[in-house]
């Protein structure tokens, strides 16, 4: 084994049956081989998916999956150990222990298209936890055996020794707290809230299911900071597999982890949610000043925005394309003192703590004005008497282990604990309305992939600095925005189209020479959460054909820009694996597009995922229609409020962190006018 470890970490238990069939598609996917074409890198070639121990990573990641995920994985490996699988893929009774390699290779790339969704979530469930841990895994002081080839660097530098100036507040034992105010979550919205609540004079407790990370924790490596800070170690996905969701899931929350663009929620968006959803005061001057309030407590300038390769391909080619690029404003401060080199690894944490996002600003704001920040605690209850809020019971679990049961009383609660988990907390806490976990809006997004013939290296520097929003207005206030993303190998490898295992290895040779736009969709029809008996939250969602037309256009949009800045091949996100040259011609490209829609778009057929999460609670003025009163109360329970995506009317259309932020403000600033 090239790569190993001896951590004592659990694994989901299976049968030797079962393990092997997890081998056996792990190197299926990526399988020893040689390059008869190409006799250079012959260690990447030979380099096979269990050398990495990657079915082991896999069986660690499944421990810590909710059951439901768990019972499904086994019963996939039991498929997969089968001789039913053969019929699966039309090879007979065969299990996949008794196939050769090209026939395992076949029955995947089967399953790719097949018109059964039920494969098409296996496919891409086991094809993006073995590429991940394959080409994202790394231990300290010990890089990954295949980046040498790809040319990616690893970790830039260790983590400094930065102190941690919050000490969180640890239960001994179950216990009983009380407050004016208790918070749960800490991303854009509750972090916000607890500091303007705690300096306002509130006695606040704040509770964040995640670690507490900073600099000393931020070490530059892509699948460890990955399963430490994302929801669901960054393998959440929706209900049949065909949405990846990325979400933050530590102090911060996303503001921690997230990309820095900083974007003021547009003129127009705010005008249709004043108008179609009753709420005259987000066109006012006192919404504006909480717009303005949030830009500048999170440092919001575009002087930091320095372009990187990839983001001068995209600002270059849409001036080709008679396009006005715009610069994005980042909410970060001292980047570029070193050019903003280190930029690309902020996703898993700024090592330099130059972002300035709640855990830098807000939580510090609270806990030096008295706030009590429970970390790795998990709300499990809102409790509700009388028709009033009484408080929240939530489980804290300590670095051992150990569980421990917190009631904290309060006659005020703000629940920001994102789309994905404010309704359901509401639903488990007996809170009903119909529209609770309704319109769950993703901004749908592909990966738009160009090969140049240079170094691009997009893992280096500033992560998103230049937007194209020639198309945001596609149909009405709906359309798609182009931009940049920061791109390491694992993440990178799950997003790649695989046709078969030759190909992939030989896209992943070239990520070096690779430019990523990412197509933003502003979705008009979102999905749902829904509840298991046992509280486990499940998310809904299929890309409607509105939403898919404007998808469709981007992807056209982000082809030309990079034909335009000189690519020599442009690769799609489609797993039947769709590309064009850079000397095709027009009428040739017009024909390619025409055909376009007739690829298959249905769920699992192409890479699709989201980093923005919206809807679920929404506010507005009519409590018919919307769970959220104007100012962010639940209807119906006196002294409870919402404060994240969850409270927005429909879509953002941009990134979506100060326009989470603005809201929260607002609704704070309503309670704070209460006191």
């Amino acid at each position: 084994m090239l790569l190993h470890t001896t951590m004592n970490t659990p694994k989901l238990k299976i049968s030797p049956k079962q393990y092997e069939a997890l081998r056996l598609v792990c190197n299926t996917f990526i399988p020893a081989m040689e390059n008869e074409e190409n006799h250079q890198n012959t260690g990447f070639w030979r380099l096979k998916a269990t050398d990495l121990e990657v079915p082991d990573r896999i069986l660690e990641l499944a421990a810590r999956l909710p059951l439901p995920e768990q019972k499904e994985l086994k019963q996939l490996l039991t498929l997969l150990a089968s001789p039913v699988f053969g019929l699966t893929c039309r090879s007979g009774l065969h299990s996949i222990r008794q196939m050769p390699f090209n026939q395992r290779e076949k029955a995947l790339q089967s399953w790719s298209n097949s018109r059964f969704a039920v494969l098409r979530k296996a496919f891409n469930v086991l094809r993006k936890l073995t590429t991940f841990f394959h080409y994202g895994i790394s231990y300290q002081n010990l890089p990954n055996p295949s980046w040498e080839a790809i040319g990616y660097l690893g970790p830039l530098q260790q983590p400094v020794q930065a102190p941690k100036p919050i000490q969180p507040y640890t239960a001994h034992g179950d216990s009983e707290l009380t407050c004016d105010v208790v918070v749960v979550g800490s991303g854009a919205g509750g972090g916000l809230a607890a500091g303007m609540l705690a300096e306002a004079g509130f006695e606040v407790i704040l509770l964040e299911k995640g670690e507490y990370l900073n600099e000393s924790d931020f070490n530059q490596r892509e699948a460890d900071m990955i399963q430490r800070s994302y929801e669901q170690q960054g393998a959440l996905t929706t209900n049949n597999g065909s949405v990846g969701i990325l979400a933050g899931s530590c102090l911060g929350g996303g503001t921690t982890i997230n990309w820095t663009g900083a974007l003021r929620t547009p003129d127009y968006i705010l005008q249709e949610w004043a108008s179609e959803h009753q709420l005259p005061h987000l066109t006012g001057q006192q919404y504006a000043k909480s717009l303005d309030a949030v830009m500048e407590a999170a440092g919001v300038t575009q002087s930091e925005s320095n372009h990187n390769v990839q983001n001068r391909f995209l600002w270059r080619g849409s001036e080709l394309l008679g396009d006005t690029p715009k610069i994005i404003p980042r909410n970060v401060e001292g980047c570029s003192a070193d050019g903003c080199k280190s930029c690309g690894y902020c996703g898993f944490g700024c090592q330099a703590g130059n972002k300035k996002g709640t855990l830098k600003t807000w939580i510090q704001r609270a806990y030096q004005a008295g706030a009590r920040i429970m970390v790795q605690t998990a709300a499990q209850k809102v409790l509700v008497k009388r028709g009033s809020v009484a408080g929240v019971e939530a489980l804290q679990i300590h670095p051992s282990g150990r569980k421990c049961r917190v009631l904290v009383k309060a006659s005020c609660v703000i629940v920001a604990a994102g789309a994905l988990h404010t309704p359901a907390l509401l639903l488990k806490s007996g809170i009903h309305h119909p529209v609770i976990g309704q319109n769950l809006f993703f901004h749908p997004t592909v990966l738009v992939s160009g090969l140049y013939n240079q170094p691009v290296n997009p893992w280096w520097g500033t992560m998103m600095s230049a937007l194209n929003d020639a198309a945001a207005r596609f149909t009405d206030n709906y359309g798609v925005r182009l931009e940049t993303p920061p791109v390491h190998p694992g993440l990178w490898a799950t997003a790649t189209p695989w046709q078969n295992a030759l190909q992939h290895k030989a896209h992943m040779l070239r990520m070096a020479q690779t430019a990523n736009f990412i197509v933003l969709t502003r979705d008009k029809f979102g999905g749902n959460i829904t509840l298991d008996r046992k509280g486990n939250a499940t998310y809904h969602y299929n890309l409607n054909r509105y939403d898919l037309k404007h998808l469709l256009a981007g992807i056209e949009k982000a082809a030309r820009i990079h034909l335009a800045a000189g690519a020599e091949e442009i690769v799609f996100p489609h797993h039947q694996l769709r590309h064009v040259t850079g000397n095709t011609n027009e009428s040739a490209l017009l024909k390619f597009f025409t055909q376009m829609p007739e690829w298959g778009w249905k769920p699992g057929q192409f890479s699709l995922f989201t980093a923005h999460q919206m809807g679920t609670c929404r506010m507005g003025g009519n409590p018919k229609t919307h769970p959220l009163s104007p100012e962010g109360q639940v209807n119906g329970v006196k002294g409870l409020y919402v404060a994240d995506a969850s409270a927005f009317p429909a879509s953002s259309g941009v990134n979506p962190m100060i326009s989470i932020m603005a809201l929260s403000h607002y609704t704070i600033q309503q309670i704070i006018s209460k006191k």
